[in-house]
């Protein structure tokens, strides 16, 4: 831990000399060690340069990663998707077989084992200088207020992440004695051992608790198009987040139902509008403009079907589980955002005729112009066209679009769609079933994505139709595979051959009760915090 804190101070995220001059809507910011703790804090102006800071490192380039380490973006992809269920990325799937099937969990002298914590501790850092200076800058007690109440979210978002990722699923983790991370509270750098799984949780819970306080008594919100920074609804969708985590699913339940608050869920044409902008469910997310392009670091680049990687190259931008969209009615708008068969005019015993069946895409020319035209008509108004390479796979998502070169879109991190889900979740394992199909009916029916769904499902059925309706609704948003581990439920991936759209590579089963679902403390950490027992 010492080395990793010992090159990070606040000053790496604010602006340089505290004068440059801001960009269109987002503060820009450049690295730079010249500027000193004291000057930061001088002042509440200064102050809100260093929160928007932490939301620049959820975007930025990392340099000392390879190319796509560039905070949400690199988690969502890698740590979430890659290795899920639902998820199939096949022209990339035999480089990056080990990655998708989860065989790189105990290895702790790898990038991939040390990224997310070097990145989150990053963010972590630099909330603890703000939480720890901000009382004594000049400006008012509500702005800093305010202020600390947004570092604390940042806070508590990153340990959330970290506990999804390097502790085990709260299931196995003896009601919380199993090992946590290291809750980092201060400005110190000294070695410091991990605490338990349940006083990281308790730790989340209060940081949430103190920033709603916070926000409460200072009275402000954050810009009403502000959607990087977090506000009092981002606070209560991160406890509630962290407590389905921790199974603690009435805190789950009443936080969800705060967070979406003033959040109501997108119209068909919202969700369909491409998902590069905010709407009006977004809680929380990235910001993105053509004026601070990252080129070929984004998320749009490589996943969205109208980003770089599938307007000139054959990779595509990774499609949905074959399996999952059989499940689904097809009159879903949800549904209308991918490539399914039924589309093409195939079905599940002549579809193999007309595609390749090592990686999927379609290879007869008669249903390549059906896939052509079906993927012309979803364009969303002012956007290039997706699949411009001409690789259209079965599954291939029209959900992600960018609206600039290479790969420009602002990235959703919480969204109300996924506080009703949880709510859904909560109630059911609260035995609370009537609600727990009356939160799927307002996200199915209700909203207008299916307006004829109904459901009336009890027992495992009913959690059954929560795992797929969360499954389509946040697919490739950097959820399935912590959901996966924490249901405690196997992958099982299924080739072409069996009926399925995976490479081979990757058509695997992962047990649940396999050690693959908890990524080691990375080394860059363990040797110089001695205190981490390996």
């Amino acid at each position: 831990m010492k080395k990793i804190f010992s090159k990070i101070s606040v000053a790496s995220v604010v602006l340089v000399a505290l004068t440059t001059s801001c960009a269109k809507d987002f503060l820009d910011t450049a690295p730079t060690a010249s500027v000193a703790t004291a000057d930061v804090f001088a002042n509440t102006d200064n102050v809100k340069m260093a929160v928007n800071g932490l939301a620049y490192l959820m975007t930025v380039q990392h340099s000392a990663y390879s190319q796509g380490c560039n905070g949400e973006n690199r988690i969502k992809s890698i740590y979430q998707e890659y290795g899920s269920q639902e998820f199939r990325y096949n022209q990339m799937a035999p480089g990056w077989a080990s990655i998708m099937n989860n065989e790189y969990y105990a290895r702790p002298t790898t990038t991939y084992a040390s990224y997310p914590w070097v990145y989150y501790y990053e963010i972590i850092a630099d909330a603890n200088t703000i939480i720890c200076n901000v009382d004594n800058a000049d400006g008012s007690d509500d702005e800093k207020a305010f202020y600390k109440a947004q570092a604390l979210t940042f806070r508590a978002y990153a340990f959330t992440m970290l506990m999804e990722i390097y502790s085990v699923r709260w299931k196995d983790s003896n009601n919380g004695a199993a090992d946590g991370i290291v809750l980092r509270l201060d400005e110190s750098t000294e070695g410091m051992p991990v605490s338990s799984a349940a006083q990281c949780y308790t730790q989340i819970y209060a940081d949430c608790d103190e920033a709603v306080r916070l926000f409460q008594e200072s009275g402000i919100d954050r810009g009403a198009n502000e959607v990087w920074l977090t506000n009092i609804n981002v606070a209560y969708a991160v406890k509630a987040r962290a407590a389905l985590n921790r199974e603690d699913y009435q805190t789950a339940l009443t936080n969800a139902k705060l967070a979406r608050a003033g959040y109501p869920l997108m119209t068909n044409a919202e969700y369909k509008a491409g998902f590069c902008e905010p709407t009006s469910e977004w809680i929380f997310g990235s910001y993105a403009s053509a004026e601070e392009n990252m080129w070929y670091w984004t998320f749009g680049t490589q996943f969205s079907c109208n980003g770089y990687y599938a307007t000139a190259s054959k990779y595509g931008a990774g499609d949905i589980e074959k399996e999952l969209t059989d499940r689904m009615p097809a009159e879903d708008v949800r549904m209308s955002c991918f490539l399914t068969i039924d589309k093409l005019g195939l079905t599940n015993d002549n579809y193999l005729n007309y595609i390749d069946n090592t990686y999927g895409y379609v290879k007869d020319d008669d249903i390549w112009d059906v896939a052509a035209g079906y993927i012309a008509a979803q364009t969303p108004s002012g956007l290039e066209e997706a699949y411009q390479s001409g690789y259209f796979y079965i599954g291939a998502q029209l959900k992600f679009w960018v609206f600039d070169t290479p790969g420009v879109s602002y990235l959703c991190h919480i969204r109300s769609s996924e506080m009703v889900l949880i709510e859904a979740e909560a109630n059911y394992f609260l035995n609370n079933e009537k609600a727990a199909q009356d939160a799927l009916v307002e996200l199915n029916s209700t909203s207008g994505r299916n307006p004829g769904y109904t459901c009336n499902k009890t027992g495992n059925a009913l959690f059954e139709e929560i795992v797929d309706y969360r499954e389509l609704e946040l697919w490739g948003e950097g959820f399935n595979w912590n959901d996966i581990k924490r249901w405690k439920r196997d992958i099982s991936r299924k080739s072409f051959a069996q009926g399925g759209n995976c490479h081979t590579s990757t058509a695997t089963t992962i047990t649940a009760s396999s050690s693959n679902w908890t990524w080691a403390i990375p080394e860059c950490e363990t040797l110089y915090n001695t205190e981490i027992k390996k």
